[in-house]
């Protein structure tokens, strides 16, 4: 478990052509690299989401309201926003493999917790405990892979991460929304949690040793200095309100969808809205796909792309037809997954020496927006039903295009990122 260096292998080593010590696209290290945090993402998103099918039944069974059911997302996502600075800079001192394990590990005991609990208080702590612990995966992720992979092969491994981002995401809602429609939430929530533990043994396995991380310490005093020099940056604080606004539109959706095909005149069974949730393997193929397209025809282009998805989608979810929907949340899907991919890894390459403080920031906002525009997002499904919801998250991704926009036609970002 050991997170600093160790001896080189030649199968770790780049190629001549490539950079010297780095994980090259084609090797062996590559796969185990690209295997274990597939999983790591796989378990961090399906243990985060696997109560957002399961909103609805909450409602029922504690008898609370649709924006305080979404309390046991909001929670968990804004405390992992706030936490990741923290887990940054302890992954800083004791490294990016021991903290991404030992997060996982506490996170799959929370999680079974959580299915025990008999009164809605305790389900909140525990859901926002998690969200403490698993802080210490995202951030530290996406630094180790700019740390240790080739930069012609970031593109494809930080989409592969993603990609276990979306399965593992789909895999949680869609796992708990079928065994809760015949066994009850609490085993829809157990399952997840079992399958999670599997998953991060195998991460313990897979994951090969830090090659290139060095300890740093007194990171917190230094913390204020790097963050002004990031937002000096024309290029990230723009990626950062990229990533609030991607995540807040795309769990709004998915937070209060359920209730509107749950209710009349749909009236959905859950394993079928579970069932939904299987429109997440686009974003496996998006994110690393959109990854590689970026790299070729400009990082601006694809993620303005992207948000006109996503606004084409919403356009589809706010019509009354069940084909429309199931096309329009493909979309927003598609869309969300490739516009983080390309925004997370344009974030990574324009940090420099700031690459742990750059993810930790856009993760901050990312689920920022998660928890602050899914609360919104609550009180818009209360006041005006689906349509409200729609037309909130519509408003929200032209100001996303827009920023797009702005990226693509800056000269700075074209030049330097």
């Amino acid at each position: 478990m050991n997170g600093t260096t160790a001896t080189l292998d030649p199968h770790h080593t780049a190629q001549a052509t490539g950079e010297p010590g780095r994980i090259e696209q084609g090797t062996a290290a590559f796969r185990r690299t690209a295997v274990a945090l597939f999983l790591a993402g796989f378990s961090t998103f399906g243990l985060l989401y696997t109560v957002q099918p399961l909103l609805p039944e909450f409602s029922r069974h504690f008898g609370v309201s649709a924006a305080n059911s979404a309390l046991a997302l909001s929670l968990s996502t804004g405390l992992l926003a706030v936490m990741m600075l923290v887990a940054g800079l302890l992954s800083d001192r004791v490294g990016r493999r021991n903290v991404m394990i030992t997060a996982l590990l506490a996170s799959t005991v929370l999680s079974a917790a959580s299915a025990l609990v008999t009164d809605w208080t305790t389900l909140l702590v525990l859901r926002a405990l998690l969200g403490v612990t698993l802080s210490g995966v995202p951030a530290v992720a996406m630094t180790y892979l700019v740390e240790e992979m080739d930069s012609r092969a970031m593109g494809l491994a930080m989409g592969l991460y993603i990609g276990g981002n979306a399965v593992g995401g789909m895999s949680g809602r869609l796992i708990a929304g079928i065994v809760a429609d015949h066994w009850g939430w609490r085993w829809g929530i157990g399952v997840v949690s079992l399958i999670a533990v599997a998953s991060t043994l195998l991460l313990w396995v897979q994951l090969p040793p830090s090659r290139h991380f060095r300890s740093r310490r007194g990171g917190l005093r230094e913390l204020p200095a790097r963050w002004r020099q990031l937002f000096a940056d024309p290029g990230l604080p723009w990626l950062f309100a990229t990533a609030f606004l991607l995540m807040g539109v795309f769990v709004t959706l998915y937070n209060y969808l359920g209730y509107h095909l749950l209710a009349a005149p749909y009236r959905l069974s859950q394993t079928v809205v579970g069932l939904i949730f299987s429109v997440y393997l686009v974003g496996t193929f998006s994110s690393a796909w959109m990854g590689q397209q970026a790299l070729r025809h400009g990082r601006g282009r694809v993620l303005s792309i992207c948000h006109a998805l996503i606004i084409a989608g919403i356009g589809l979810l706010a019509m009354p037809w069940l084909g429309a929907m199931a096309l329009g949340i493909a979309l927003v899907t598609f869309g969300f997954f490739g516009g983080h991919s390309v925004a997370s890894s344009w974030v990574g390459s324009r940090a420099g020496s700031s690459r742990a403080e750059a993810s930790a920031l856009y993760l901050f906002a990312y689920y920022l927006g998660s928890s602050v525009l899914g609360a919104l997002g609550g009180l818009a499904y209360t006041a005006w039903d689906w349509t409200g919801v729609c037309r909130v998250t519509g408003a929200l991704s032209l100001v996303g295009a827009g920023i797009a926009w702005r990226l693509w036609r800056q000269p700075a970002m074209q030049r330097l990122g």
